[in-house]
């Protein structure tokens, strides 16, 4: 299953990079204020593991959505995890103001 998101550009089409670095920072600041990422990986697994418990747990492209998500989690935490919550939030502002 592929999704497609309506909001993305066109490939190759033409941006500039600093709206990218822009959008993460607000990103990567919206989520770090929302709730502390560093254990979602684990809330995850913790959902994950019930959901395979279930007949809906069988579905072999599901279990590797989860997988994946779980991954992905895991590495946005261990990157960022090594910073303290004001090393994080300065970073955002300087990113979102350059």
């Amino acid at each position: 299953m592929c999704l497609i998101f309506s909001i993305m550009t066109i490939e190759n089409e033409q941006t500039k990079e600093t709206a990218v670095m822009t959008a993460m920072a607000k990103f990567l600041s919206d989520l770090w204020f929302v709730d502390d990422f560093r254990d979602h990986h684990e809330y995850l697994s913790e959902i994950f593991e019930t959901i395979l418990l279930t007949e809906m747990g069988d579905d072999q492209d599901l279990r590797t959505r989860m997988i994946n998500s779980i991954r992905t989690s895991k590495m946005l935490a261990e990157t960022l995890g090594q910073f303290s919550d004001k090393e994080i939030n300065i970073a955002c502002r300087k990113m979102m103001n350059a």
